[in-house]
């Protein structure tokens, strides 16, 4: 079954965003269309990986870009795992 497309964001990105623009949790909550514990939940790393319609208004809602709001992915270990043979 497919998987519904999720982006990691950076919870601080986007409090600073959100603070920045002069938003409480709360207004941008109403802006995007979720509650603002579910913000503040982005914010502090509780939830990291909103799905595409809602990333988007919250892209949107701040007026940020992906480079800004996205989490860097996990840099590779320097040695990889031994293969099992």
């Amino acid at each position: 079954m497919h998987q519904p497309l999720t982006f990691e964001v950076d919870g601080d990105a986007i409090r600073e965003e959100r603070t920045r623009a002069g938003m409480s949790p709360s207004q941008l909550a109403d802006l995007v269309g979720v509650t603002d514990r579910y913000i503040r939940q982005l914010e502090d790393g509780t939830r990291r990986h909103p799905r595409r319609p809602l990333y988007v208004a919250l892209r949107t809602a701040l007026n940020a870009t992906d480079e800004r709001l996205r989490r860097e992915p996990p840099r590779p270990t320097e040695d990889p795992p031994p293969e099992r043979t």
